[in-house]
């Protein structure tokens, strides 16, 4: 009778559907090889509702939004991303539906070859609303973006982050369990899933799913102790019962207040209603092939782009080592595996850390932070000059001679073994060598461990990617086996060919080639730290690839200094104390004043609405009344970096803007514009910086500020613009 009365309620006619759509985006301007988000926000009349993506979850059948793109070559839309819907009684049954204005997100990517320029993106969208009779709605939705030198947040990116938190967070750390309560013989079947919570009730709307579903109607929601425990009557389809509940799981607290996660939890068979199982543990036979494809994956690692730079630095230790004692060989290669195993442990901690504050974790979670990726650059940087010869990582005289004395007087014992020295062999005074990259000494070994671990996680392999999957489904202990299983395998050749010396003499034989090796590793080391330069500093802000690469030049500058005059030179305190200075200096004016790289520009809002500037759209905002401030900049240009920095981006001139509503354009002069270079001609300049600003009284001509700009003179001509 339902689907009698839905299929009618379907049929029926109204007169025109009155959801109002339009596509927003949040950002006008987008460099190539960026990202954006767009929008489709439903304005839903009062009373009716549009469905969620899976409208038949909860029982009911329905019509969800659908978009079908029209989109430039080079311009990608991902599916959409659905907020949480509210659960409604509709006439055909209960859907996940959705009331008044409602934000549907889509990320669009955009390929790094595009051309500069405005691109028109075009969508057509369908729906259904529905109050007691439902009726189809379509209309075609545009939106124009720029692709630039730099991105420019629109004037609707302040709502984004409102859309955002209404997305379902991911329930990496719910644990809950999902279990049939009934036979698999009738055509409805009991869903029970259990988990540990604070809210009164909940529900689970499962996502849609071929060929068998969930769709069904919720019947239960109560508390056992400090469990909530729900039932989803599941209706029967021929293609047999589902074996995984994916969908949102919803809590509800007293309030009304709805919260809900992504999961996907395998469905067990319960022993009857009302019974609550644990978790079925990991079995021997189901873990082994998992250990086995992490093992061959961390193996495989040896040979990924992201790992060949310390394998070459690995290569030349071997070489050393060649003449070595072979205790002392095998040691050291333990040492580096104890590198790489510590590494793989912390990465599996970071891992789990990240699952217990509730966001996804994966296996380049800690690559996917811009300050770890920071330092890093800054690491591979260090290194490659090091193997380059600008300065050295040792210990001085002094302090390696004491090193030495006690280690002798007080860990000879627990200690002996890392120079390979047993007793009586007669070498009692070998000095441990610990001079970091170039010679293999302990702590050469460990960090070569450590630094071929942080390089691996940006890389995959094959049957890494199944195996770190299945860890991530896993209780934690078995978490960090596999993670360190990885770096097992990442490990085991080097460690087996120090335990193996008669192999090294396969290898050349050491001589001067050596120092030239050395330095011609350094190389794809610099390779490495531009690719992370690449995508780091470029999503720090417009200026961020200037700020960073400036402080990358004064810490070189800084180690050249150090190498030159203080290792090289005798000792020279001067040398000291004017490289600390470099440091300091780089590390607080350029580092925290100006790029704030610890909060990277993609989590800050934009400080100015900041519009493309073209003679139409100025002309446009001055008879709306409005004060208008032009910025005629270039990337390449430093000057005019700085005024924003320092005059025109800093809070009392944006109080200024506010307070008398003025309109602000920048004008980018990177590349050539033939209608910038007019512009400038007209005020006598060949090039930037100029920046204009005018009077909101349209008779009045505008103010060319001085090249050099001071927040003095900005407020006073944005006084004089506003009166």
């Amino acid at each position: 009778m339902l689907l009698v009365a839905a299929i009618f309620s379907l049929l029926r006619a109204h007169a025109q559907a009155q959801t109002e759509a339009r596509l927003v985006l949040d950002h006008s301007a987008v460099r190539p090889g960026g990202r954006a988000l767009a929008a489709v926000e439903l304005k839903i009349p009062k009373g009716w509702h549009v469905y969620w993506r899976n409208p038949a979850a909860l029982g009911g059948v329905g019509f969800a939004p659908k978009i079908e793109w029209s989109l430039p070559p080079g311009i990608t839309a991902e599916p959409i991303q659905w907020p949480v819907p509210l659960h409604l009684a509709d006439p055909a049954g209960d859907a996940p539906a959705y009331m008044g204005t409602v934000w549907l997100l889509i990320p669009l990517t955009l390929d790094a070859t595009l051309a500069p320029g405005e691109l028109r993106l075009e969508a057509k969208l369908a729906w259904q609303e529905c109050e007691r009779e439902c009726v189809r709605g379509q209309t075609n939705l545009t939106a124009f973006i720029k692709i630039g030198a730099a991105d420019v947040p629109s004037f609707e990116s302040g709502r984004f982050p409102q859309a955002l938190s209404l997305l379902p967070a991911a329930g990496t750390n719910i644990q809950a369990k999902a279990q049939w309560d009934g036979p698999s013989g009738s055509d409805v079947r009991p869903l029970s899933i259990t988990w540990e919570t604070r809210a009164s009730r909940g529900e689970f709307i499962p996502y849609e799913s071929k060929p068998s579903s969930l769709n069904g109607k919720p019947e239960l929601s109560a508390r056992e102790g400090s469990l909530l425990r729900l039932r989803h009557t599941v209706d029967s389809s021929d293609a047999g019962w589902p074996t995984v509940a994916t969908g949102l799981l919803v809590e509800e607290s007293t309030n009304g207040v709805r919260t809900a996660y992504e999961v996907r939890l395998p469905i067990a068979d319960g022993a009857g209603p009302g019974t609550v199982t644990a978790t079925t543990p990991t079995t021997v036979a189901g873990l082994l092939p998992m250990l086995g494809l992490a093992f061959l994956g961390g193996l495989i690692l040896n040979i990924m782009p992201c790992v060949l730079p310390v394998l070459a630095l690995k290569i030349l230790g071997f070489v050393r080592q060649a003449g070595s004692n072979p205790r002392h060989v095998r040691n050291l290669g333990l040492i580096y595996g104890v590198g790489v195993l510590t590494s793989f442990l912390v990465l599996g901690l970071v891992a789990l850390g990240v699952q217990a504050a509730g966001s996804l974790a994966g296996w380049s979670t800690a690559f996917q932070n811009p300050q770890f990726r920071v330092l890093l650059c800054i690491l591979l940087l260090l290194v490659a000059l090091n193997l380059f010869g600008v300065f050295e990582v040792s210990l001085s005289g002094a302090a390696l001679d004491e090193t030495t004395h006690f280690a002798r007087r007080t860990l000879s014992g627990p200690w002996s073994w890392i120079g390979g020295r047993g007793r009586g062999t007669g070498d009692s005074d070998t000095v441990i060598s610990t001079n970091g990259l170039t010679q293999e000494g302990p702590f050469g070994a460990f960090f070569n461990g450590v630094l071929a671990a942080v390089l691996a996680t940006p890389c995959t392999a094959p049957m890494l990617g199944t195996a770190i999957g299945f860890a991530f489904t896993q209780p934690p202990l078995i978490l960090l086996l596999i993670f360190l299983t990885v770096g097992l395998g990442l490990a085991t050749p080097f460690v087996l060919l120090c335990w193996r010396p008669q192999w090294l003499k396969w290898l050349p034989k050491p001589g001067g080639w050596m120092v030239r090796f050395k330095v011609a590793m350094g190389f794809p080391i610099l390779g490495t730290c531009v690719w992370i330069f690449w995508f780091t500093a470029t999503r720090m802000g417009s200026a961020g690839v200037l700020w960073l690469g400036l402080f990358l030049v004064l810490l070189s500058a800084a180690a050249w200094v150090w190498g030159e005059f203080n290792q090289r030179g005798g000792g020279n305190r001067w040398a000291v104390a004017v490289a600390g200075v470099m440091v300091a200096a780089g590390y607080f004016g350029l580092l925290e004043a100006q790029l704030d790289w610890r909060h990277p520009a993609s989590n800050r809002p934009p400080k100015l609405a900041w519009q493309h500037w073209s003679p139409a759209a100025v002309d446009a905002a001055r008879k709306a009344g409005h004060p208008v401030l032009i910025d005629f900049t270039a990337d390449n240009c430093l000057n005019c970096q700085i005024n924003k920095k320092t005059s025109i981006e800093i809070q009392s001139t944006i109080d200024l803007i506010k307070k008398y509503k003025v309109e602000v354009f920048e004008a980018d002069y990177t590349d050539a514009d033939p209608a910038i270079a007019v512009e400038l001609q007209r005020y006598g300049r060949r090039g930037v910086p100029l920046v204009l600003v005018y009077s909101k009284k349209a008779e009045l001509p505008p103010r060319d500020l001085p090249s050099i700009l001071t927040p003095t003179i900005v407020h006073q001509a944005l006084d004089w613009a506003g009166q």
